[in-house]
């Protein structure tokens, strides 16, 4: 039977929400909420019901649960006031701002045997499950480097997103994406420290980019980056291990996979340089490697929104669990502390 929603904040994401659920095999759309009354009446143009007031929303019996697109700060008063009022809850990402914060919220959703959970969209990326895919298999032998980034030019939102006080800042907005498919790639190892950089070129209030290196158990050590004022970007993703690496070069595009089959190759024919030969750099050809590609699958995201009906009815657990949100958090918060600190921040985290 399919649920009825409320997505509370019609803003970018909230409209994102609207658009898949007026589709959805799942989902009623029963309307939005939100604080600006241009943007009811543009929901409202748009054939969508907007209601009055939050508490309309909350009262109304007939709402089953409430997606929230709100600014990060809010999530967490508007998540444990639908709880209270007995809706279910997605909140969008970063799912809130402090792992003390989540854990009210944790606290509220047992109250209220309520569910709670965070619409990490992203694991539906298809350069996602690729390396993913790509890991799981052992084909690269064991892996001992992965490099995850998003490159941009346009620098950090003009909105909220440019204010502190509001959750702003790109370890908030793609930061807690890159981490989430980390840690959901990387599940047979326990990340053991953190080390962060973040970025101010153009904003001195939040981080408009940053580097965070992760290592993990068994001499792993990933690197997320995300930067705002990058006019030629790097790959979107790389792995490599023993046997070999793998590459991403950017949304939407094949992995390519090199293996390499005579690692101790005798005749190497030397690079000449500017001013000088290497042979330890020199590419190598077709006689000790061999490449393929491999498409990124096909996948549908809104198979988030079926999980959660299906969690709803208490057919199967949440796809996103409250311990995968916490590590996420936890993650976040070690990020700005070694930021802050420049020293690298010691953890114990695992999916």
């Amino acid at each position: 039977m399919k649920k009825n929603a409320v997505i509370i904040g019609y803003g970018g994401m909230g409209g994102w929400h609207a658009d898949f659920l007026r589709r959805s095999d799942v989902v009623n759309l029963m309307g939005i909420y939100d604080i600006k009354p241009e943007r009811c009446q543009l929901a409202e143009s748009r054939g969508i019901h907007a209601y009055s007031s939050l508490e309309a929303v909350l009262s109304d019996p007939a709402v089953d649960f409430v997606t929230i697109a709100t600014p990060n700060d809010m999530h967490k008063p508007l998540a444990i006031a639908a709880m209270k009022a007995g809706k279910h809850v997605v909140s969008e990402k970063p799912v809130t701002l402090s792992s003390g914060d989540l854990q009210e919220m944790f606290d509220a959703a047992d109250k209220y045997h309520r569910v709670f959970t965070v619409h990490q969209n992203r694991r539906w990326d298809g350069e996602f499950l690729v390396m993913r895919d790509i890991y799981n298999s052992g084909e690269l032998g064991q892996v001992y480097r992965i490099e995850s980034r998003v490159h941009g030019s346009r620098g950090i939102p003009g909105d909220w997103r440019q204010e502190k006080e509001h959750g702003g800042g790109m370890i908030f907005d793609w930061g807690i994406h890159l981490i989430d498919q980390i840690m959901g790639i990387v599940k047979d190892r326990t990340l053991k420290k953190i080390f962060c950089h973040c970025d101010h070129i153009t904003n001195e209030l939040v981080d408009d980019g940053f580097q965070l290196d992760m290592f993990f158990e068994g001499d792993l050590v990933v690197r997320v980056e995300v930067g705002t004022s990058n006019f030629i970007g790097m790959p979107r993703f790389y792995m490599t291990g023993v046997n070999g690496s793998a590459l991403i070069p950017d949304w939407c595009q094949p992995a390519k996979l090199v293996y390499c089959f005579n690692y101790t190759e005798k005749e190497v024919v030397p690079v000449v340089t500017a001013a000088g030969i290497t042979k330890t750099m020199a590419p190598r050809d077709d006689k000790s490697i061999t490449s393929k590609e491999i498409p990124q699958p096909a996948a549908d995201v809104h198979d988030f929104y079926r999980n959660l009906v299906k969690a709803i009815d208490g057919i199967e657990p949440q796809i996103v669990t409250h311990h995968e949100m916490m590590v996420d958090v936890l993650i976040m918060e070690a990020a700005f502390e070694s930021d802050r600190t420049g020293m690298p921040v010691e953890v114990n985290l695992k999916f």
